[in-house]
């Protein structure tokens, strides 16, 4: 068998979109509003934010849009700082980038690969503006610690929640635990609109500001071609927000089967030598947003796997690429070994198929394949 894409039986990912979806997406189209600032959407950030623990959510057309805007309406700006973890998505870069502000990379913890604290700790300045907590692969940050250090250095905690939807940190949702949280509703997000984002803040002073930035900085509500500072069109539509809506109300059943799902890999994949899944917390319910696992062997045995998986038509997708490795990384950066865990979860990191409408029967077909392609 070939390999390549028509010959994928299983995908990495799939979204899960029925007649609830069309059904919404019917009724926003039928309404006359299919583009920003409808009903669909006041009612997609209002439930939403409400669903996760906020007072105000502000819908964005993404999750690094989401991030962006939260930066500047913190006024993080040149010469502030903002701390992140090195294995993330490099938006989380790009976002920070955005601002003008100075990325300071910090390495991860080796069991849930999320910022560790200790680290964060250490690379507090006088310049430091705000940490960004990264909720990877949908497992929560260590927040009571951040959050702690966030209140003794008057710094803003900035949760990416972008894969995190539903989960949970010592029983409280992420995504409304710092001072803002971002979400991605990108198509292999938990809850899909396709493309899409949100802020959500308990804050009514950094809402106002944030949905003003969003929708191009405008004077008054009138829109009277006036501008109160840059602001940006990061504006979410009333027809992704229909489908939004649709997904909220799955979204409970779509953290359960997939934690379900979660588990069962697991269970096929215990005992073989060389894989090691990312460890969940015990102040910590992850909503899996993806099944990521490590494979000792480094890069080479990772590509073995992969081809092996792809032979009989299984997708799969390596881990993020560290940003102290990306190009356009700070130059302080390059090179440098100060993030064994980061660089160890971007040469082994392995993500198999996964997804709100994944199987019990496919999850054991993948298993099967991994532990038949580890023995090669």
């Amino acid at each position: 068998m070939k390999n390549g894409p028509g010959n994928i039986r299983i995908p990495s990912y799939r979204p899960l979109y029925g007649r609830d979806e069309a059904l919404m997406v019917a009724r926003a189209v039928e309404g006359g509003w299919i583009t920003s600032d409808g009903p669909f959407v006041r009612a997609f950030e209002q439930r939403f934010s409400r669903y996760v623990g906020g007072r105000f959510g502000i819908a964005t057309t993404n999750g690094t849009a989401a991030l962006h805007v939260a930066l500047v309406a913190l006024n993080v700006g040149p010469g502030d700082e903002v701390i992140l973890p090195d294995a993330t998505m490099v938006a989380c870069l790009d976002a920070v980038l955005y601002t003008g502000a100075r990325p300071v990379l910090v390495d991860v913890d080796p069991a849930t690969w999320t910022i560790d604290p200790t680290s964060v700790e250490g690379a507090i300045t006088s310049r430091t503006r705000a940490i960004m907590p990264v909720h990877l692969y949908g497992h929560p940050a260590e927040m009571d610690r951040l959050r702690e250090l966030g209140r003794k250095h008057g710094v803003a905690i900035v949760e990416d929640a972008a894969e995190a939807h539903g989960s949970e940190f010592r029983g409280e949702k992420v995504g409304a635990l710092g001072d803002v949280g971002c979400f991605s509703f990108y198509a292999n997000k938990i809850l899909s609109t396709g493309e899409g984002g949100m802020v959500v803040t308990r804050s009514a002073k950094l809402a106002q500001r944030a949905n003003r930035l969003r929708e191009l900085a405008y004077a008054t509500p009138t829109r009277n071609y006036r501008h109160t500072e840059v602001g940006f069109n990061y504006r979410l539509t009333d027809v992704q927000a229909a489908i939004g809506l649709a997904q909220l109300k799955k979204l409970r059943s779509f953290v359960h089967h997939r934690r379900e799902c979660a588990a069962l890999y697991s269970e096929e994949l215990n005992g073989i030598e060389g894989i090691t899944p990312q460890a969940e917390a015990p102040w910590a319910r992850s909503a899996y947003w993806a099944f990521t696992v490590l494979l000792s062997g480094g890069p080479a045995r990772r590509a073995r796997l992969q081809r092996h998986l792809m032979r009989h038509g299984v997708a799969s997708r390596v881990a993020f690429w560290p940003l102290h490795k990306q190009p356009f990384a700070p130059r302080k950066y390059r090179g440098s070994r100060r993030f064994p865990t980061a660089d160890r979860i971007g040469d082994e990191g392995l993500s198999l198929p996964f997804g709100n409408g994944i199987a019990a029967s496919t999850v054991q077909r993948v298993a099967s394949l991994v532990r038949s392609g580890m023995r090669r």
